[in-house]
């Protein structure tokens, strides 16, 4: 019977205090290796809260899963905005650097449907079309359109 601790962490900056230390020293295992495997696994997160599993099973070993913050809370990091505009059609809060598309869907790849990078940046640049975000200082349509007609091919391609 394995225990299961979930807590929300601040990316790259966990900490052996709150909510973490009190929830696993009753488990016997070593807080610190705990911490610093969430650290690590969670840097490229870095001030942003991250959703992290942590289970211990009867022989004090350990596991870490990080969870990814969802896109449309990467989206508003990375466009520096507080949130998305109440009007989306006509109201534009933001702007996202295609780069910055590109990291958002590489990081979740793994919970998109998308195959390949081409349309999880996709999947990501249609998050963006309901938060009255642009992308690269055009509408999101516009960029589909230049990605599909493959303007974008060699920042998709690296």
């Amino acid at each position: 019977m394995a225990d299961v601790v979930e807590v929300l962490v601040s990316g790259g900056k966990a900490s052996a205090g709150p909510p973490i230390g009190p929830a696993l020293g009753p488990l016997g295992i070593n807080v610190k290796a705990v911490v610093d495997e969430i650290n690590k696994k969670t840097s490229e997160f870095n001030g942003m809260q991250v959703p992290v599993k942590i289970e211990v099973d009867d022989k004090k070993n350990f596991t870490v899963s990080v969870g990814i913050p969802p896109t449309t809370a990467l989206i508003k990091k990375e466009a520096n905005i507080e949130k998305g505009s109440a009007e989306p059609s006509t109201i534009v809060v933001g702007n996202l650097s295609l780069e910055a598309a590109v990291r958002i869907a590489r990081m979740k790849h793994g919970d998109m449907l998308s195959y390949d990078i081409r349309n999880a940046v996709k999947e990501v640049i249609g998050t963006c079309v309901s938060m009255g975000v642009n992308v690269d200082g055009k509408r999101p349509k516009e960029v589909f359109a230049a990605i599909d007609s493959g303007v974008y091919d060699k920042v998709l391609t690296e």
